[in-house]
């Protein structure tokens, strides 16, 4: 029984996270666990992120979805620290966390990975990690001479790590460099060490692309798995299939702006999502019949 299949009484019941929230630009949510306001980002004369108001819910699966070009991976990059905002604010579990670092944002518990995964190729699959782990006493000049206390600590850290490869079935690789992983186990390795911090929210780049479809259905076990044991999981994908099939809850994004949130079947009725989708597609068509001639 999932985490959200429980009442306080202890009786199976399913709770839907989502209730009362409209599907509207801005929904306000029950609980969110990451609000964000106003924030904006421009390069030169193009604005590629103007985002209002947006509210994520805790304990669920958001899909953050658009044309390409719509300005969903800078958002990513904004919110978890790997880009500079022009403006805005935004708080995690009720703390403001703009203007953190990446390393900061992933110590608050928001922790992201990449479309191109971020695996150190020349370490092996368990160093890679340990990396993950936080705090680690050893790495600091002054407990680098406590010797008990940081062997301890790595002990801890092993037997974590290798309980994750066991979760995500690369334990026959842990001893494997990095390096010579497929796409697909590198997507794996990277949502497992993800993980070595404990986060409350796990953000997924476009966890499904490059992956062999034999690895397709592993991952969506894994990322339904994360809210089934409470955690928040916002992920960007391009497969609609994918994201109508384990989305609570989408937002989509056209041209930096949030113009629709809703259910997936809010989503996928929705006609100015599908005038956005349309659209962009019409637009590189016009581009690439302009490059044949």
């Amino acid at each position: 029984m999932s985490s959200d299949e429980v009442n306080a009484s202890g009786a199976g019941v399913e709770v839907d996270r989502m209730a009362g929230a409209v599907p509207e630009p801005g929904s306000v949510k029950s609980d969110p666990i990451l609000i964000a306001d106003g924030v904006r980002r421009s390069f030169g004369g193009l604005t590629a992120v103007d985002v209002k108001h947006l509210e994520v819910q805790r304990g669920t699966i958001t899909a953050l979805i658009g044309p390409n070009g719509a300005g969903k991976s800078t958002m990513f990059n904004l919110l978890t620290g790997f880009d500079r905002v022009d403006g805005g604010r935004w708080s995690f579990e009720g703390k403001q966390i703009n203007g953190r670092r990446g390393h900061q944002v992933a110590r608050a518990g928001m922790v992201r990975t990449f479309q191109l995964t971020k695996a150190l190729t020349r370490m092996t699959v368990l160093d890679n990690m340990l990396l993950g782990a936080p705090g680690q006493v050893g790495e600091r000049m002054a407990g680098a001479f406590l010797r008990p206390v940081w062997g301890r600590q790595e002990k801890a850290n092993t037997v974590k790590a290798m309980d994750l490869l066991e979760r995500f079935k690369l334990i026959d690789k842990r001893q494997d460099m990095a390096g010579s992983l497929s796409g697909g186990q590198r997507k794996l390795l990277e949502m497992a060490r993800a993980l070595m911090t404990d986060p409350s929210m796990i953000m997924l780049d476009e966890p499904m692309a490059g992956v062999n479809p034999a690895l397709v259905q592993s991952l969506l076990h894994h990322i339904t798995s994360l809210r089934d044991e409470g955690k928040t999981v916002l992920f960007v994908e391009h497969d609609m299939d994918v994201i109508m099939g384990i989305s609570d809850w989408i937002v989509v994004l056209a041209q930096g702006q949030v113009i629709a949130e809703g259910r997936p079947s809010d989503i996928r009725s929705n006609q100015q999502v599908i005038d956005a989708y349309l659209g962009a597609q019409e637009v590189e068509g016009e581009a690439q019949g302009s490059g044949d001639d």
